[in-house]
């Protein structure tokens, strides 16, 4: 459909879900679509996921993704307002995240790559639980982690899962990363680590054939991992867009505020 939209050229994508199906065909007949190869911005409509897989899809494309809220939670989106849509974009903040870079070596030696906008998490399979190595920078910081898992977050990604996990918040422009345990049981007391945003993160599984551990990129899932790398991705870089005095620094100092 030719696009009507002030000369934006707006690709839209929605989730599955009937609120995402209801404004996709709402906003096509006020604006028109066009190829998200041939777009200028990218309009993502559903939940947090959503923003994520489009985020994920065209992360090497360099096209802006305005979320817009036809979810749950939606903390990466905007609000669901179909009206002055072009407005609101030529108007909105950028903020540009690199993802981190997840290499995971399984028990039958294949590696595997995947990108995580949010964390790479670990997570043990079966009712054992994990023991993990930590090493950063090449240097063995904890030997054994006895644990649910760990996770490593981006600062986009603290408001979620590692905040969960009792991690702590990162603001956007922090330059760090969040190193964080889940539901640790020895070092009892151990609530993570703080590391610079050029942290190489070595992730070792002992004993990986009885005590099996899974490792995550956001929904990218590796099973009987032995071995997981995790590092900013600085060769890749999207751009997110929130509605002007609504951006994403704004809304981590929020959540640090809420009680």
């Amino acid at each position: 459909m030719a696009g009507r939209n002030k000369g934006q050229r707006i690709a839209f994508v929605a989730s599955d879900r009937p609120r995402g199906q209801a404004a996709l065909k709402e906003l096509v007949k006020m604006y028109g679509n066009c190829d998200p190869d041939d777009a200028e911005v990218i309009v993502a409509l559903g939940g947090d996921g959503t923003l994520l897989d489009v985020l994920r899809a065209h992360m090497h494309h360099d096209i802006p993704v305005y979320g817009m809220n036809c979810g749950t939670v939606g903390f990466l989106m905007n609000e669901y307002n179909p009206a002055a849509l072009p407005e609101r974009i030529a108007k909105a903040d950028r903020v540009v995240i690199n993802p981190l870079r997840m290499i995971a070596t399984d028990g039958r030696g294949k590696r595997h790559e995947a990108m995580a906008i949010n964390e790479i998490a670990l997570l043990r399979e079966t009712r054992q639980t994990a023991r993990i190595t930590i090493k950063v920078h090449g240097q063995t910081r904890m030997e054994t982690l006895i644990c649910d898992g760990v996770l490593l977050s981006t600062p986009a990604g603290s408001t979620a899962y590692n905040l969960s996990a009792h991690g702590p918040i990162l603001p956007i422009s922090s330059n760090l990363l969040a190193l964080t345990p889940i539901s640790p049981f020895r070092p009892r007391r151990w609530r993570g680590a703080l590391l610079s945003y050029d942290a190489e993160v070595d992730f070792e599984v002992q004993d990986p054939e009885f005590r099996t551990v899974l490792a995550t990129a956001d929904n990218y899932e590796v099973r009987d991992v032995k071995t997981v790398h995790g590092s900013i991705a600085r060769d890749i870089e999207m751009c997110l867009l929130f509605d002007a005095g609504a951006g994403l620094e704004e809304r981590i100092l929020e959540e640090q505020f809420e009680y």
